[in-house]
């Protein structure tokens, strides 16, 4: 029954993920707002729902391993595997502005987090914790990145310009709506039954977190960034991307550890040291050209897969 329902998990996924692109493209044009600023904000967040809800439903059960490293494992899953098969698809063009202001606060972010969690290093304590207050803090940092999202919408509306297809924006909403569903709830059918796979082979939590519930719950920003490739919709793509792992990082985790502090495993601090160092990477490939080739993609792509093989060894 748990094959039946991943495999019809994965249907809804792909087509409401081909909704989805197709209903927000065409808002962003009726609204003359960059395909980029509805990937980082509409499509990111509706995409990134599933983390939220695994995450603070976790936190809430008091499974904190899986809240953080659903988390780490979503945001590598993000930068590695979505942008690198996206780019091969077709080579990712970026920003400027994406490169000036996003992906520096990217870097910044993932930073922030390790800094947050490493309190036997930094501050002697004898636990290492992501508190209430670190969890303000991040939620705080998400407010300003939701203010800087404000902004630039005002700033580039009036700039931007792009011929309208001919479809309603009631349509466009509709259409819209009718995806994330699909992703949603497809996502939720791959994470319940992966999981329950996963379980029945003896995989423990912190491994379940980094690999089956991270990869499911990104499903949805690989599916929709894939089907944005196709359609040369690149903007959206890397918006998806930027936009989901800045979601994750600073409300997800906010709101996870805000409802309850979250206990650190130690052994996800090398999770989050690589989260930094992909981050970084990625960015530099980025500002080559302003463009993600298939080569840099193929890379990114084994990097992941190299990722994989060695939390499942460690684990």
């Amino acid at each position: 029954m748990d094959y039946l329902v991943l495999i019809i998990g994965f249907v809804f996924l792909i087509k409401g993920a081909d909704f989805f692109v197709d209903g927000s493209s065409a808002i962003a044009k009726k609204f003359k707002v960059p395909p980029i600023l509805i990937g980082l904000t509409i499509v990111a967040f509706g995409t990134s729902a599933p983390e939220s809800a695994v995450s603070i439903n976790a936190a809430l059960k008091g499974s904190n391993e899986i809240a953080l490293g659903n988390v780490v494992g979503s945001n590598l899953f993000n930068f590695l595997l979505v942008i690198g098969i996206s780019s091969i698809i077709n080579p990712m063009k970026v920003q400027k502005g994406t490169i000036l202001k996003e992906f520096p606060f990217s870097i910044l972010t993932s930073l922030v987090l390790f800094i947050l969690c490493a309190d036997i290093s930094l501050q002697g304590a004898s636990n290492d914790v992501l508190s209430r207050a670190d969890g303000l803090i991040l939620l705080s940092l998400f407010l300003i990145f939701v203010y800087y999202l404000v902004e630039m919408a005002i700033l580039s509306k009036e700039d931007y310009k792009e011929e309208v297809k001919d479809i309603s924006l009631g349509k466009s909403i509709i259409i819209s709506i009718v995806g994330i569903m699909g992703i949603i709830l497809g996502s939720e059918w791959v994470v319940d039954s992966s999981s329950s796979i996963a379980i029945k082979f003896g995989m423990s939590q912190n491994l379940v977190g980094l690999t089956i519930v991270a990869v499911g719950t990104s499903l949805p920003e690989l599916v929709t960034s894939i089907v944005a490739a196709f359609k040369n919709e690149s903007d959206i793509a890397m918006g998806n991307v930027i936009g989901s792992n800045m979601f994750n990082l600073l409300f997800v985790l906010g709101m996870s550890s805000v409802i309850r502090p979250i206990s650190i495993n130690s052994v996800i601090f090398v999770d989050m040291i690589y989260l930094l160092i992909v981050t970084v990477l990625t960015y530099i490939f980025a500002i080559t050209k302003r463009t993600v080739y298939r080569g840099e993609g193929m890379f990114l792509t084994l990097s992941y897969v190299a990722y994989m093989v060695f939390v499942i060894i460690r684990n």
